[in-house]
């Protein structure tokens, strides 16, 4: 598809974000999980410091993508990197380079700033997103990690 356009999300693009994240979670059944708003999205973005920012893919005007991440710091590698927190493309533009594009352009974001790597996580029953990673950008997954986390009360 040759007429996909990327571009930084604003305050203004947070109810598109929403909608996306909803199919996300639909589509990892994990939406007993979500307890955002489209206000959080529109908060967190009008914040210059908040470090978070979203990259969107477009199809004739239409929001069919998004990849949400922010900057983190390596001890080993001593630069700083992004981490892609969520990645997603509505179902029906899949395999039509959108999820490339979108991946490509966040590693050229990386290597502008000089940051030393990209990284995000993947659920382990999701193999065409696994194949997607190794097959079509290369990555590396790294098996011997896990994830931890503390969730800390609700989201304001």
């Amino acid at each position: 598809m040759s007429d996909i356009s990327l571009r930084f999300a604003t305050p203004d693009d947070a109810n598109e974000i929403f909608k996306l994240v909803l199919a996300l979670a639909r589509y990892e059944k994990l939406e007993h999980e979500v307890i955002s708003r489209a206000d959080h999205f529109r908060k967190v973005l009008a914040d210059a410091n908040s470090g978070v920012e979203v990259l969107l893919a477009e199809h004739q005007s239409i929001v069919i993508g998004f990849a949400l991440y922010f900057r983190n710091y390596s001890t080993f590698v001593g630069k700083p990197g992004l981490f892609l927190e969520d990645l997603f493309v509505a179902p029906e533009y899949r395999k039509a380079g959108v999820g490339t594009a979108l991946l490509q352009r966040l590693i050229q974001i990386a290597e502008e700033r000089g940051y030393g790597r990209v990284e995000w996580h993947v659920l382990d029953w999701n193999q065409p997103a696994i194949e997607f990673y190794k097959n079509k950008i290369g990555a590396e997954l790294i098996e011997s990690w896990r994830v931890c986390r503390v969730n800390i009360g609700r989201a304001q």
